[in-house]
């Protein structure tokens, strides 16, 4: 997926409006976010820095399965196995019991199932001004897994509680269309948009989980999981802006290690390809300054585009 936003500004003698640039996202580590610990030689039940969702009260564990069962790791099979992952991340991947309640997370104060005490390993927050995307690489129908069976991917916070309250999620649907074959990871989304510093999740501490939303008559089957990322986008925005001396200054706030190339024109209605280039800002560590010490009008639109 690409993530487009766009602020666009304006300058006359009497003040400004926008500012326009594209989005470069940032990279939030998630520990063993492709399941590659710890390393089996074939299947594992232990899953390092996740926990498991707690044995729910109706399920019998004298079925065949303990609870701690239904998700696991495993090696992927070489490739050219009819088996094998084609796009697996790493050597590993996880399973899923596609049984109601079945889940992982990961949060600040989750533990796993070598720490009973919470590591804080995954110390991401959701800042104002950024937007977030989660995803993960699903494969769906294994195991004779019924067509409408259902998986949830979600954005969480604790609150004071500790109780888990979503805030971003989708759920995904096992279907042949979705998954026309059982070899390649799928990857599927949950969107935050721009979080405000009013929203009740600002500031908290981000929480993860997969979770099996599958309904009783469904239940069977299994899904393959991988490659867990989380992406942050910081929203451009104009901080500050000034036309003064027959000069533009502006200061732009974007991602760090962005650089933006400045275009310029009298008349916004002209196609882009006609708007002049004014050079390269690079935004280093967050906050870039640009000057246009020669303004060829009085009234004068810029647009900021991402270079790299």
């Amino acid at each position: 997926m690409t993530c487009v936003r766009a602020i666009v500004f304006s300058v006359t003698l009497a003040g400004l409006s926008a500012c326009a640039a594209f989005l470069h996202a940032a990279q939030i580590n998630i520990p063993n976010g492709s399941f590659e610990s710890p390393a089996t030689v074939f299947v594992s039940v232990n899953i390092d820095s996740w926990q498991k969702t707690d044995k729910p009260a109706w399920y019998d564990e004298s079925g065949g399965f303990l609870w701690s069962q239904l998700t696991g790791i495993f090696k992927n099979t070489p490739a050219g196995n009819t088996d094998s992952l084609d796009n697996c991340d790493g050597a590993q991947a996880m399973w899923m019991f596609a049984l109601p309640e079945v889940g992982i997370f990961q949060d600040y104060n989750s533990t796993d199932w070598s720490n009973s005490v919470p590591t804080h390993a995954f110390n991401a927050t959701f800042d104002p001004g950024k937007s977030y995307v989660l995803t993960a690489g699903i494969n769906g129908g294994g195991g004779g897994m019924s067509n409408g069976a259902t998986i949830m991917l979600k954005l969480y916070y604790r609150d004071a509680a500790s109780n888990q309250l979503t805030v971003a999620a989708t759920t995904i649907t096992n279907t042949p269309e979705k998954f026309p074959n059982h070899t390649h990871l799928f990857d599927f989304q949950a969107l935050l948009p721009t979080v405000s510093a009013n929203d009740p999740w600002a500031g908290q501490k981000i929480g993860i989980e997969l979770l099996s939303t599958v309904t009783t008559n469904l239940q069977g089957g299994y899904w393959d999981i991988d490659h867990i990322r989380l992406s942050s986008y910081q929203q451009p925005k104009l901080a500050t802006g000034a036309f003064s001396n027959q000069q533009f200054q502006c200061v732009l706030q974007s991602e760090p290690g962005t650089t933006l190339e400045i275009f310029a024109t009298a008349n916004p209605a002209l196609p882009f390809s006609s708007w002049t280039s004014l050079g390269l800002v690079t935004n280093s560590n967050g906050t870039a300054s640009f000057t246009d010490s020669a303004p060829a009008a009085a009234h004068r639109f810029y647009r900021a585009r991402q270079v790299q």
